[in-house]
């Protein structure tokens, strides 16, 4: 897409996924756990004309982070939001995740998962998010594709990656994922709200797994209501030099 290392920001979460933060060269934070998306919506905020990535797992962000993702889909945030989903922690040896299947045994749940798991895809639709994707590690071309679309679309827009951790869900095989993905076909239409429910919505009933652009729509983002930002970016502004003539408006 053209970046170079100063032209994009990138923020990473605690796990496997975010070892991404080794190998990518950009300005760049690594947070706490969960805690990604809220350092990302702080990178918009302070210039909102640069492109902004979060890196996260499936328990960084539906766990932990579950609070930050409705949140930023409901502002409808301009940045991109990198889900690796795998269905357990790895990082930490294999614990359930929140997208794991229910009956799913773990060290945390060893005589298997109660709850339903989470649906990313119907979540954050319904959320207000304005750009849901969702691609196979096994195809990585048109992963790339759907990262690149993402990181385009103006608003908030979610990519979960349907990823194997051969070392602690192996029942999440490759084989298993491409037996159980299929690609959208070309007269699907991503425009469509209600559809785009009753698709995931299927999909889970039938246990596949969708591939490609879920859902798209155009709404007003998060900065564009910000009269603070309506003729330049936080980061150019000129410096506060005269803070006690800003504090007696307070007293």
């Amino acid at each position: 897409m053209g970046f170079d290392p100063s032209s994009v920001f990138l923020t990473f979460d605690i796990g496997c996924s975010s070892n991404m933060g080794d190998f990518l060269n950009g300005y760049a934070l690594h947070g706490l756990h969960g805690r990604a998306i809220p350092t990302a919506i702080g990178m918009k905020l302070a210039n909102h004309k640069m492109p902004v990535i979060a890196v996260m797992g499936d328990g960084g962000c539906y766990g932990e982070g579950g609070n930050h993702l409705l949140h930023a889909c409901r502002g409808n945030h301009d940045i991109t939001v990198l889900v690796f989903d795998n269905g357990v922690y790895g990082l930490t040896t294999g614990q359930v995740a929140p997208t794991a299947k229910k009956g799913f045994k773990s060290k945390s749940t060893p005589a298997g998962v109660i709850e339903t798991p989470i649906n990313p895809l119907s979540l954050t639709i319904s959320q207000g998010a304005t750009f849901v994707a969702q691609g196979f590690a096994g195809n990585q071309s048109q992963l790339a594709e759907l990262i690149g679309k993402g990181i385009a679309h103006k608003g908030f827009s979610l990519i979960n990656i349907l990823q194997p951790c051969v070392s602690f869900n192996p029942t999440r095989s490759f084989d298993y994922y491409k037996e159980k993905t299929y690609l959208l076909p070309e007269s699907y239409n991503a425009g469509d709200f209600r559809k785009a429910l009753d698709e995931v919505e299927e999909s889970v009933l039938q246990e596949k797994f969708p591939l490609g652009v879920i859902y798209e729509t155009e709404k007003p983002v998060f900065t564009d209501g910000l009269i603070q930002l309506a003729d330049k970016t936080l980061v150019d502004k000129s410096p506060i030099t005269h803070l006690e003539s800003i504090l007696q408006d307070f007293k």
